[in-house]
C-alpha cells in the first residue's frame, strides 16, 4: 500500500495523515492549499488500479456522492480518474462511527435512536430520489459528530438504479450482518434493500446486539434468509412497542412487507414521536402464501421460514379426512397450485411487458448517471423517446455531460410522445489568465474581474517592485482557466505593513476599531450578505483574507450578515390524490406565484401515497402552491428566514377528475373492536354510508356483534371516496347448547 503522507497531489492537496483504511481505498487527512480548508482524500489502493471492477466501483462512488447535496451526506469537492492515481476529495468531518458509539454505550437510549435513524432515513430518501441505492448501510459507514449530526459516507458499492439490476456477478455485496435477504441471494436490489439495513442498524442500537450472530459469515447470511430475529423487547423491555414494530417492519424478509420507501418509514417514526405509546396495525407472522414443501436437494438459499397458518373462519369436518389422505393430497395440490401460479405469473409478465395494462404507456428509463453524449445521444435504444436537454446549471458539482436529474423520474409510465427532460451541467467556458504583471493591484482586479474571473490578493516583500504592484499570479499569466475561477495575485509590499486582524464573528463597530488599531483604514461601504450569523456580525472582508499582511493605510471593506440564512430548505409533504388505477398527473409548484423549476413538471402516480419534496429559498416567508394538472391540491406558507425553513398553514384541497366531477373524500376511521351499530354510526358521521357486514360465528358470547376487521383499512394519511363500500367482518355468537324444544 502506497503511503502518500507528506506528498502533495496535483499541486494542491497536502497529505497530512492516514485517517482510515478500507477494503479498496485509503482515506487521508489533507490540506487544500487553494480553498484553504482541511479535506479528506480517499485514494484507490495501487493494487486495484489495474482491476476494472474496482475502478468502476470507485468511480461509482464519486458519481453517487457528486449528485447528492444533503446535510446528512458527506460532500464531495473534487475527483481524479488518472491512470496512476484515482482519488475523491471529500468534506472532512471529525467524529466517531456509529459502530464505535454503540460499542461505547452498549444500548442506546431509544430517543437517541429515533434522532439518529431519522437523519439516516432523510439522507437515504435524498439518495433514492436521485436514483442511488447505497447497498452498504451499516454503523461503520455512519459518522456521528459531536453535536449529534449524522453523516452517511462510503458509497463504494452504491449504484445508480439504472446501471445494474443485480449485485456484482450475482454475489452478495455489503456487510453480511446488515445486508437484506435479496442481497444475500444475489437478486435484484432496490431502495428497499437499504430499508432492511436501516432496520438492522436500528435493532442494534436499541438491543445492543445484532439480530443474527455467528462466527461464520455464511451462517449469518443464511440466518438473514431463513431465521426470524428475536424481538428487541425480549432483549430490552424498555423499548416502546411502536418503535419495536417499526424496527421489525423494516426488517421483513419479503420486500413487499417492508416499508416501501424511506419517506414511508419516516411517517411512522413521526407518528411515534408525536405519541410514543402508539401501536401500529402490523402483523408480521400472518402466512400470506400456502406452505411450500422443500425437498432435501433444495439449496439453503431457497428455503424460507414457514409461518403458522392464518386463522380460518370455518374448519372442515375432520371425519371426512384421514391423515394419510392429507399427507398425499396436500403436496399434490401445492405442486399443481404452484405450477398454475408460475404460469399465471409468466402470462402477466408478458402482458405487462407488452403494455397491455399500461394503456399504451411506456416506462421511463433511468438516465441519471449516464453520459448524455456518449451513452444517450444517437443511441438506438432511446430513439423512440422524445428527449430534450437542460444544460443551464453550474457544473461545479457534476462531471460535464453526466445526467444528474431527469423529469419524469425513472420507471414512471408516460405516453411515448411525452417529453423527457435530462439535466446536465453546462459546458464550462475556457479562457486564459490575463497579463496583469507590474500593474497596480486595483487596476489588476478590474481586469481580472472583467474577464469573468475572481481575484484574491496575497502580499509579499519584493524590493524589485513598487508597493501595491502585481508581482505574479496563480495560475500564471496566459495559462488556461475556466470562467469563474479564482486567480491569486501576489502584490508587492514595501515599508510598514499590518496583518488584517481576525474580525470574523465581531459586530461591525468592534471590527472597525480592531482594523484601525493596526494602522489600516475601513471603507464606509459595508457589503451585506445572507448568513447564518446574526445581523451586523462580520463574516469576512472584500478582496483579502483575514490574516493577510497588507501595507499600512490599506482600505478594508467589511462583509457582514444581514441576519438571513444564505438559503434554507423546507421539507414539504402532502398526500397525492387517489384517482383510481393507473391515473397519472403532472406536478407544478409555485413559490409566491413563481414556478419552482426543480420541483415542477414531474409525472406522478395518483395513488393516495405521500409525496415529499425539498424546497429551497431565502429572505422571507413565501406562499407555496402545488398544482396537479393545473388543479390546486395543496398550499402552505414557508418561512425561509430560519434554517431549516418552517412550514405552516398546510391545506389539502379536493382533486377534480376529468369532466370536473368532484371526488368527495374523507379519512376512514378505524372501527375494529367496536360494536357493529357503533361502528356504523362512526362511519356514517365520517360520511361513509355504504356498509356491508360479513358474519363469522364465534363461541364466545362476549364477542357477539363486535367488528373483527374492516376493508379497506384505516390509513392515517389516506382519504377515501365517500361512496367506497366498507366491508365489516363481524363476530356472530352461536351457542353450543341445543335449542330447547317448544
Amino acid at each position: 500500500m502506497d503511503n502518500y503522507v507528506g506528498k502533495r497531489l496535483d499541486g494542491r492537496y497536502e497529505i497530512q495523515e492516514i485517517i482510515g483504511v478500507g477494503g479498496m481505498a485509503v482515506v487521508y487527512k489533507a490540506y487544500d492549499s487553494i480553498d484553504d480548508r482541511i479535506v479528506a482524500v480517499k485514494i484507490l489502493k495501487e493494487e486495484f488500479l489495474a482491476n476494472e471492477d474496482f475502478r468502476r466501483r470507485f468511480k461509482n462512488e464519486s458519481k453517487a456522492i457528486a449528485v447528492l447535496s444533503h446535510p446528512n451526506v458527506v460532500k464531495v469537492y473534487d475527483v481524479s480518474y488518472g491512470d496512476k492515481l484515482q482519488y475523491i476529495v471529500m468534506e472532512y468531518v471529525e467524529g466517531i462511527t456509529l459502530k464505535e458509539y454503540i460499542e461505547q454505550q452498549g444500548r442506546i437510549n431509544w430517543k437517541e435512536c429515533v434522532y439518529f435513524v431519522t437523519q439516516i432515513l432523510r439522507s437515504l430518501q435524498h439518495a433514492h430520489d436521485k436514483g442511488i441505492v447505497h447497498r452498504d448501510i451499516k454503523p461503520q459507514n455512519i459518522i456521528l459528530l459531536s453535536n449529534g449530526t449524522i453523516k452517511v459516507t462510503d458509497f463504494g458499492i452504491a449504484r445508480f438504479s439504472r446501471s445494474e439490476t443485480n449485485t456484482m456477478t450475482g454475489n452478495a455485496i455489503g456487510s453480511v450482518h446488515y445486508i437484506s435477504p435479496e442481497q444475500a441471494k444475489g437478486e435484484i436490489t432496490d431502495n428497499k434493500a437499504d430499508i432492511y439495513s436501516v432496520g438492522v442498524v436500528l435493532y442494534e442500537m436499541l438491543a445492543g446486539q445484532l439480530p443474527f450472530q455467528s462466527e461464520n459469515s455464511v451462517s449469518v447470511a443464511l440466518m438473514q434468509l431463513q431465521s426470524e430475529a428475536k424481538r428487541p423487547r425480549e432483549i430490552n423491555p424498555s423499548i416502546p412497542v411502536g418503535l419495536e414494530q417499526i424496527t421489525m417492519k423494516a426488517m421483513q424478509k419479503k420486500t413487499r412487507d417492508r416499508y416501501q420507501s424511506a419517506a414511508e418509514m419516516l411517517l411512522d417514526i413521526d407518528e411515534f414521536k408525536r405519541n410514543p405509546s402508539v401501536k401500529f396495525n402490523y402483523d408480521y407472522y400472518v402466512d400470506n402464501e400456502p406452505t411450500r414443501f422443500v425437498s432435501k436437494t433444495d439449496s439453503p438459499t431457497s428455503q424460507m421460514p414457514i409461518a403458522p397458518p392464518r386463522e380460518r373462519v370455518e374448519e372442515p369436518d375432520d371425519e371426512y379426512y384421514d391423515d394419510d389422505d392429507r399427507n398425499k393430497t396436500l403436496p399434490i395440490i401445492a405442486g399443481v397450485g404452484g405450477g398454475l401460479l408460475v404460469l399465471v405469473a409468466i402470462i402477466i409478465g408478458i402482458a405487462i411487458a407488452s403494455g397491455v395494462f399500461s394503456g399504451g404507456k411506456v416506462s421511463v428509463p433511468n438516465f441519471v448517471g449516464k453520459n448524455y453524449y456518449d451513452e444517450i445521444l444517437n443511441n438506438d435504444e432511446y430513439k423512440s423517446f422524445n428527449i430534450i436537454v437542460d444544460d443551464s446549471s453550474e457544473p461545479d458539482t457534476y462531471e460535464a455531460g453526466i445526467v444528474y436529474d431527469q423529469s419524469p423520474a425513472a420507471r414512471v409510465k408516460i405516453k411515448q410522445s411525452e417529453t423527457i427532460t435530462l439535466y446536465i451541467p453546462k459546458e464550462r467556458v475556457q479562457g486564459t489568465v490575463p497579463d496583469v504583471y507590474g500593474l497596480d493591484y486595483s487596476e489588476a482586479i478590474r481586469i481580472i474581474e472583467g474577464n469573468n474571473l475572481k481575484a484574491s490578493l496575497e502580499y509579499e516583500e519584493n524590493d524589485a517592485f513598487d508597493a501595491n504592484k502585481v508581482i505574479r499570479s496563480s495560475p500564471e499569466r496566459f495559462e488556461k482557466c475556466y470562467e469563474g475561477s479564482t486567480v491569486i495575485l501576489y502584490i508587492s509590499k514595501n515599508g510598514d505593513s499590518s496583518e488584517i486582524p481576525d474580525i470574523v464573528g465581531w459586530d461591525i463597530q468592534t471590527a472597525k476599531e480592531l482594523i484601525r488599531s493596526v494602522g489600516l483604514s475601513v471603507s464606509s461601504a459595508i457589503k451585506y450578505e445572507n448568513s447564518t450569523e446574526d445581523k451586523d456580525i462580520v463574516t469576512g472582508v472584500v478582496t483579502y483574507k483575514v490574516g493577510t499582511s497588507v501595507p499600512k493605510g490599506t482600505e478594508i471593506q467589511l462583509i457582514a450578515s444581514n441576519g438571513m440564512p444564505p438559503s434554507s430548505d423546507a421539507a414539504v409533504k402532502f398526500v397525492l390524490p387517489d384517482a383510481g388505477a393507473s391515473k397519472y398527473g403532472t406536478i407544478k409548484v409555485f413559490l409566491d406565484n413563481v414556478l419552482v423549476e426543480e420541483n415542477s413538471n414531474k409525472t406522478v402516480l395518483l395513488n393516495g401515497s405521500e409525496y415529499s419534496m425539498k424546497v429551497t429559498s431565502s429572505d422571507a416567508s413565501k406562499a407555496l402552491v402545488v398544482l396537479i394538472d393545473d388543479i390546486k391540491i395543496f398550499d402552505c406558507v414557508i418561512d425561509f428566514t430560519v434554517s431549516p425553513a418552517k412550514v405552516s398553514k398546510e391545506t389539502t384541497h379536493d382533486y377534480f377528475e376529468n369532466g370536473n366531477s368532484l371526488f368527495e373524500r374523507a379519512y376512514l376511521p378505524d372501527v375494529t373492536g367496536m360494536f357493529y351499530d357503533q361502528a356504523c354510526k362512526k362511519l356514517a358521521d365520517a360520511g361513509f354510508s355504504y356498509i356491508e357486514p360479513q358474519y363469522i360465528t364465534v363461541k364466545d358470547s362476549a364477542k357477539d356483534m363486535i367488528v373483527k376487521e374492516q376493508s379497506p383499512t384505516s390509513k392515517s394519511l389516506t382519504r377515501y371516496p365517500l361512496d367506497t363500500s366498507i366491508v365489516l367482518t363481524v363476530y356472530s355468537y352461536e351457542s353450543d347448547e341445543p335449542e330447547e324444544e317448544q
